[in-house]
């Protein structure tokens, strides 16, 4: 090896040292989180005003790559569905997804303004109707401690019905511990409010029919006539529209069936039949048919009753103290 290169290759050694320390202390540097995409990022719990009846609704927003913001929105009615992007400049914001239950041929819209931790704005439906709305950011409801239960509560007794009342002409009825709707109507409410809690309820539902058990109200919890189909998001033990359960463990139509389930703020435990289907998932919001959006507050339970005939018995909630 000559002296000329073997000078040129301890220069060259010399000035490769100082970059290759500087890279290798890069990357030991801690990564830093990246900022939100836009402040409308998040869950919002929202009320629409429908000819002056409160009606929840729900959104959530995030971003895909860098400067995309999509996202999922439930109506007053309907499931969760899916945003393809949210235009977001200037603190205003709007989308368009197709309609699912609404009447008519026209995208259903929905547009916004944001300031500080609320929203406001506009939505407007297939049919043509326009509603003013306001919205909230949602509660994150991380628990921080874990619960202490207390006294079991027995939700159905006798032949009377009892800690219940009818959103609408009643046509329940109590019969040994039964309760019976033998045709769609009014949904079944408790009087009293949970927040967490346990739940077991038993039920039976003839071929073809639907019902659901709502979790304070918000969160629908499907009861199907499902035996042999895969699990989906609108199907037996399901959370609707945002949680599909891991196995169908439906029984034939007219045979009793069971819940045994956990809600601890938004992470749910559930065994549907003596199978656990569901474990330690997050709900991310209301679902269609919510009876509000004010998530951080205690809810009722309700029961569905306007989706076909249905029985329900030996309903025990186990509240949290």
């Amino acid at each position: 090896m000559n002296r000329l290169f073997q000078t040129n290759l301890r220069h060259f050694s010399r000035c490769l040292l100082p970059a290759f320390t500087l890279l290798l202390a890069i990357l030991a540097m801690p990564s830093i989180a990246k900022p939100l995409a836009s402040p409308l990022e998040g869950r919002w719990d929202i009320t629409v005003d429908v000819a002056g009846k409160p009606s929840p609704s729900w959104l959530e927003v995030r971003h895909s790559g860098n400067h995309t913001l999509i996202g999922q929105f439930v109506s007053f009615s309907g499931s969760a569905r899916p945003i393809s992007e949210v235009h977001f400049k200037d603190g205003k914001f709007h989308f368009a997804i197709p309609p699912q239950w609404e009447s008519g041929d026209k995208d259903f819209t929905l547009e916004g303004t944001i300031q500080g931790e609320k929203l406001t704005g506009s939505l407007t439906t297939p049919g043509g109707k326009t509603y003013n709305w306001t919205g909230v950011r949602a509660p994150s409801l991380r628990r921080a401690t874990a619960p202490v239960w207390g006294k079991p509560i027995r939700l159905t007794d006798g032949n009377t019905i009892k800690g219940w009342h009818a959103e609408g002409t009643n046509q329940w009825v109590a019969e040994n511990g039964v309760l019976k709707s033998a045709k769609s109507g009014a949904n079944l409410v408790t009087d009293q409010k949970f927040n967490d809690f346990k739940l077991h309820a038993e039920f039976k539902i003839p071929k073809g029919s639907n019902s659901g058990v709502y979790l304070r109200g918000r969160y629908e919890i499907q009861v199907t006539d499902g035996k042999g189909l895969e699990p989906a998001l609108d199907q037996l033990g399901a959370v609707y529209g945002f949680i599909t359960p891991s196995d169908m463990v439906a029984k034939d139509p007219g045979e009793w069936q069971s819940f045994d389930l956990t809600l601890i703020g938004r992470m749910l435990t559930l065994t549907v039949n003596g199978k656990t289907v569901i474990t330690n998932q997050e709900i991310p919001g209301i679902t269609g048919g919510a009876l509000d959006s004010n998530e951080g507050e205690p809810g009722p339970l309700y029961i569905q009753g306007d989706h076909g005939p249905v029985e329900y018995r030996n309903i025990i909630i186990t509240p949290a103290k």
